[in-house]
């Protein structure tokens, strides 16, 4: 009974605060520096896609909203044939970000989505890529990637050794 008594007294008094308004456009409301908003796709120095089609984004992702389908050029450079993230499922938790090997996906300040039409909200590859490297400005993954693709071999990586041959360590 005295929950319910302290309860009532603290809306009360609430009640007669003085009330805070935020002048929405003109004012933007504080964000906290760690905030989780519009997801993009960014891109190496270089200025190709970062996104190397591992799936492991849409696997993490907990409500299902991430689809995407992989495919390679003529060097052998994986990337995405299309991305689709559809933001009217989305719940911004960071999951696909964190689990992206290559920083492609990366979360915004960006909380100004509202859209009228909820087919409105399923942004494809062309929507979420944007021109630089986002947060990581110097990180190229097919620079430091064990991978093999035009223009380098295995072991020409940044901080690579040669590969061994498994040949000359038998007896």
């Amino acid at each position: 009974m005295f929950s319910i008594l302290r309860t009532v007294w603290y809306v009360f008094l609430h009640a007669f605060r003085k009330r805070v308004t935020v002048q929405y456009p003109e004012q933007k409301p504080y964000l906290a520096p760690r905030f989780r908003g519009r997801i993009i796709l960014s891109r190496d120095p270089d200025g190709g896609e970062r996104c190397v089609a591992c799936h492991l984004c849409a696997v993490a992702c907990p409500v299902d909203c991430i689809a995407l389908q992989a495919t390679e050029d003529e060097h052998g450079r994986r990337y995405p044939e299309f991305f689709r993230i559809n933001f009217s499922r989305c719940i911004f938790c960071g999951y696909c970000e964190e689990a992206c090997p290559t920083y492609a996906i990366q979360l915004t300040p960006d909380f100004e989505m509202g859209e009228f039409y909820r087919r409105s909200l399923v942004y494809e590859k062309e929507d979420l890529l944007i021109d630089g490297p986002g947060k990581y400005p110097g990180y190229n993954y097919w620079r430091v990637a064990g991978v093999q693709i035009g223009g380098k071999k295995k072991g020409e990586a940044e901080h690579e050794a040669t590969p061994t041959d498994v040949r000359s360590l038998l007896p």
